[in-house]
């Protein structure tokens, strides 16, 4: 019982992010469906500072990167403003690349393979999805255009175009039907890609290790008088 309450923050802020991808592209449109979608992403926001409480030393990096998101969406609800959009969105991506680094710390400390590293290893990947797609975001706002549809058809106003092309990049997939346009933008791209790539191959050989330590250990205690 007590390592299913520990793995219990693990699976629901894996959970809460497959929620926010699934729905972004359901809640994309409208005034009152984009109000419903700006708030359930800071649905993991608020389950990443609850489980980065649980780490030593990240929750006080990462609280005033939540707050300030979280004032500039409200703020930008009832006065609409570029700035505060773009901001709002630079600084959703500072958290969650913090979030990152503290959930890979706790990740890359494993002596043993428990579901809470899988659910991790798991909500990482998701969350580098979510970094680039915040960058995407802030990028379009202050350099609209940035991203295009094949065709050189302009971006619709719906966020959940750049969270596909965010993943799709991630994954290294790349239909091609959302391109970079800027030189900047296209080496962002190129680097997430090479980001999923190499997280993959850390992560996998970080927890082949770990199961080899604690099949070490288990084999020590059973040899054990």
């Amino acid at each position: 019982m007590p390592e299913e309450t520990h793995e219990r923050p693990d699976l629901y802020f894996l959970l809460s992010l497959l929620l926010v991808i699934l729905m972004h592209p359901v809640l994309d449109h409208g005034l009152l469906r984009k109000l419903v979608l700006g708030l359930l992403i800071f649905v993991p926001v608020t389950l990443a500072t609850v489980r980065l409480s649980q780490i030593k030393g990240w929750l006080w990096r990462t609280v005033p990167l939540a707050l300030g998101a979280f004032i500039l969406t409200t703020t930008n609800t009832f006065f609409p403003s570029r700035t505060l959009e773009g901001t709002k969105w630079a600084l959703l991506t500072a958290f969650f690349g913090l979030t990152v680094v503290g959930l890979f710390s706790f990740l890359k400390g494993a002596r043993s393979v428990l579901n809470a590293h899988l659910y991790t290893a798991v909500s990482i990947y998701l969350l580098l999805g979510l970094i680039w797609f915040a960058l995407y975001s802030a990028i379009e706002v202050f350099y609209p255009g940035s991203i295009l549809h094949s065709g050189n058809t302009a971006m619709a106003d719906r966020t959940s175009e750049l969270l596909y092309f965010s993943l799709v990049t991630l994954t290294t997939i790349g239909y091609g039907d959302v391109v970079p346009l800027y030189p900047e933008v296209r080496l962002l791209a190129a680097l997430e890609g090479i980001t999923g790539v190499l997280y993959v191959a850390i992560t996998v050989a970080l927890l082949v290790s770990a199961y080899k330590l604690q099949s070490t250990s288990r084999e020590g205690q059973s040899a054990a008088p």
